[in-house]
């Protein structure tokens, strides 16, 4: 592995890390709702999924990645190499253009029964905090790799517009996943373009067409012009999950690597 390849995976590990710690310390000591569930059991759970995902994407699809990055470079295809863009402009577009098609792959999940096979096990999670932002099936992770890659021959992403995005990504996740108590001020005027904790509880809500809204991940623009946006909800009755996994015990580590394979599900 280059130096440049070890210099991107610590930016993101630490990135991933710090963040944890941060939202982590600030949900015991100002959260937004006491956990109904042992922290402990859903953190090795979410946690070990986690890990297990990183290390598989690591063998598996993080070489096409750094293969598309490199192909794209050393053959200048993509729409920013037929165009000539100034360094700071190719970054914009790349976090604006790759955040879009996250909201489009986000929305698909939820609308294409396959897809939600595995989109359902973010969120068949019963509480919602720091943890549950990186919660996801390794099925769902590795189809989006694969497309992320097209997506970088399309464009002709760079590896530093790249790195921005996915720490973007993986920043605010976590903030809109945290159960962090969050000013009403503050959270009315971050609401305007990025996405909040309130207005990403609404989506993790059991109630269907509440889940079915709210798609965005680093900006809230894309449901406001698409009309996907939901905001009119009573936060304090909120109940996370989905309607047909009440039961904690039922959703551990193994289960959840499972639950693709099991009964359809809403």
């Amino acid at each position: 592995m280059s130096p440049p390849e070890i210099n991107q995976s610590l930016v993101r590990i630490a990135c991933y890390v710090s963040v944890l710690i941060v939202l982590c310390v600030f949900e015991i000591l100002r959260p937004y709702r006491e956990p109904s569930l042992p922290r402990v059991k859903r953190w090795l759970d979410n946690l070990g999924i986690t890990l297990v995902n990183n290390i598989l994407l690591t063998l598996s699809l993080a070489p096409v990645l750094s293969a598309s990055i490199a192909y794209a470079g050393r053959v200048r295809t993509g729409l920013f190499y037929i165009f000539e863009f100034h360094f700071l402009l190719k970054l914009f577009l790349t976090v604006i253009i790759m955040d879009f098609l996250l909201y489009i792959w986000h929305l698909l999940n939820h609308v294409v029964p396959f897809f939600w096979r595995f989109h359902r096990v973010h969120h068949s999670d019963l509480n919602m905090d720091v943890s549950t932002a990186t919660r996801f099936h390794f099925g769902e992770l590795a189809i989006s790799a694969l497309i992320k890659a097209s997506i970088i021959l399309f464009l002709g992403a760079d590896i530093v517009g790249l790195l921005v995005f996915d720490v973007l990504v993986l920043a605010t996740a976590q903030f809109q996943h945290s159960s962090l108590r969050v000013s009403e001020r503050f959270e009315r005027w971050y609401w305007l373009l990025f996405v909040p904790p309130s207005m990403h509880r609404i989506h993790h809500s059991v109630v269907i067409r509440e889940r079915d809204s709210n798609y965005g991940t680093i900006f809230s623009i894309w449901d406001r012009i698409l009309r996907t946006m939901t905001r009119n909800v009573d936060q304090d009755k909120i109940r996370i999950g989905v309607g047909a996994y009440p039961d904690f015990n039922r959703l551990r580590f193994l289960f959840l690597l499972l639950m693709p394979a099991t009964r359809k599900v809403k």
